[in-house]
């Protein structure tokens, strides 16, 4: 790409930017846990970042996109540095919403209370995130009738439970599987099962993309709650 001296000078400042922030952090005595987490956020910055670059075809494709997965990270990041871990339910209608898709109206969401730690909440984020571009662009979401319904559940039967979450698009046109793997099939083909030991099934059916991610609900991962943890809005109460 034309552009890649400049996408290698924004990794290079993103790096010395990271060291600067671990510096700071350790002379101001930082909790650990605060550490821990910024450089999650900033190694997940980087790879964004990276694979952006690797897998957009123009430069308006790489700017088009990129600021929609930096903010889908950054909303989480957020959420968790108020309440420690982050609902679910949250995550995926905050970024339908961001994608002007109202839940009730054009979205189905459908599982139990689950609160995920920082790091799975924004794989999952960007995860959603690809999804719902590609839904606008390619699928259901890009038709009037274009309808998604999200149901998840968790399977107790392993020690640490199991998380099955599905993604079914109706009132599409019908999609084929890409050409070429751009940056939302690396997210849930590599990045998801990297970090989460999860496995992904797309399916391209002919009333939309059915996507099915599972993945081990360990304690570093998130955890099942009592619904009346919550609150209204979805966090913990």
């Amino acid at each position: 790409m034309a552009e890649g001296s400049d996408i290698a000078a924004r990794m290079v400042r993103l790096e010395a930017d990271n060291t600067r922030l671990r510096r700071l952090l350790d002379e101001a005595g930082a909790p650990d846990g605060l550490r821990h987490g910024l450089r999650d956020t900033m190694a997940m910055l980087r790879a964004v970042l990276r694979l952006s670059a690797e897998t957009a075809d123009s430069v308006e494709n790489y700017a088009t996109h990129l600021e929609g997965r930096l903010d889908a990270i950054a909303r989480v990041r957020v959420t968790a540095d108020t309440f420690g871990e982050v609902n679910l339910h949250t995550v995926i209608s905050d970024e339908l919403m961001i994608h002007l898709i109202r839940e009730g109206e054009q979205a189905e969401l459908d599982g139990p209370a689950v609160r995920l730690r920082p790091k799975a909440a924004q794989l999952v984020a960007l995860a959603v995130h690809e999804l719902c571009s590609n839904a606008v662009e390619h699928g259901a979401f890009g038709l009037a009738e274009g309808r998604v319904e999200v149901r998840w559940s968790v399977d107790g039967a392993t020690p640490a439970g199991e998380l099955t979450l599905v993604w079914k698009e109706t009132g599409g046109a019908g999609i084929g599987p890409p050409a070429r793997q751009g940056f939302g099939m690396q997210v849930l083909t590599e990045m998801l099962s990297y970090e989460l030991g999860a496995k992904v099934d797309l399916a391209f059916e002919a009333d939309g993309l059915r996507c099915t991610v599972r993945f081990p609900l360990t304690p570093r991962v998130g955890h099942v709650v009592d619904e009346t943890d919550f609150e209204e809005n979805g966090e913990p109460g």
